[in-house]
């Protein structure tokens, strides 16, 4: 089996979204606002989603920002989303995803690759991350 990765596309729009839906825990992602988010990322110059596909079908993807910071004295890359596709997992995809990260940390001088993570704590350290923090976070209302 083949495993292309690459930067997502306009085309990717419908497929995408389901992955992202797969991952959301919190909030119930819809079709409206996902698409006018997901445009929105295609052009900010601060922002990568890097997709994996087989020939079928798109796999995974990553989605990380890239911001400057006082602390870190420059930018740093944060992990937003990782996700793939539970039959594919195990299989070196995520730890590819977040290799292709660090790379597009490394061209834009980024301090530092981070995250926050529930769910996959292990993972994460199996491919080098230590932990740093607590995630704390208020939801707030729009009603």
């Amino acid at each position: 089996m083949s495993i292309n990765y690459r930067e997502a596309v306009l085309q990717d729009e419908e497929e995408l979204f389901s992955l992202a839906a797969s991952l959301a825990t919190s909030y119930k992602p819809n079709m409206k606002d996902y698409s006018t988010i997901f445009k929105d990322l295609l052009s900010d110059r601060n922002a990568d989603i890097i997709i994996a596909e087989t020939d079928a079908r798109l796999i995974g993807y990553v989605l990380v920002f890239h911001h400057s910071t006082f602390y870190a004295n420059g930018v740093i890359s944060w992990v937003e989303e990782l996700f793939v596709i539970e039959e594919f997992r195990g299989k070196k995809i995520g730890k590819k995803l977040m290799e292709l990260v660090e790379e597009k940390a490394y061209q834009r001088n980024s301090k530092l690759v981070a995250l926050a993570t529930r769910r996959a704590g292990s993972f994460y350290k199996a491919i080098g991350y230590d932990d740093s923090a607590v995630y704390f976070k208020k939801t707030l209302s729009q009603e």
